[in-house]
């Protein structure tokens, strides 16, 4: 289970930065907390969201994200794998 503060909030938009992915706070309409524009690898995460909500609408799209895991290091890695085993404990 991820831990709820600014660090693993921190530590999410980092992952998706390494990535290639930018992740930017915007107001929206979407009712799910986030929106993934694919063609543009652009993360867009409600400003009005708290905390917990852009942790876990950031660690849902980070799981569904087909990531190359050869631009990660080691510690990036071990963070990845524990955001997709927290689905399976949800």
């Amino acid at each position: 289970m991820l831990t709820v503060t600014n660090h693993t909030l921190e530590k999410l938009e980092m992952l998706l930065k390494t990535t290639g992915y930018k992740v930017r706070y915007e107001k929206g309409n979407f009712k799910t907390g986030a929106c993934l524009l694919q063609s543009s690898r652009i993360i867009v995460i409600n400003k009005f969201s708290d905390l917990e909500s852009r942790i876990l609408a950031i660690s849902e799209l980070t799981r569904d994200l087909d990531i190359d895991i050869n631009l990660l290091d080691e510690k990036q890695l071990a963070f990845l794998q524990q955001i997709k085993q927290t689905k399976l404990e949800l």
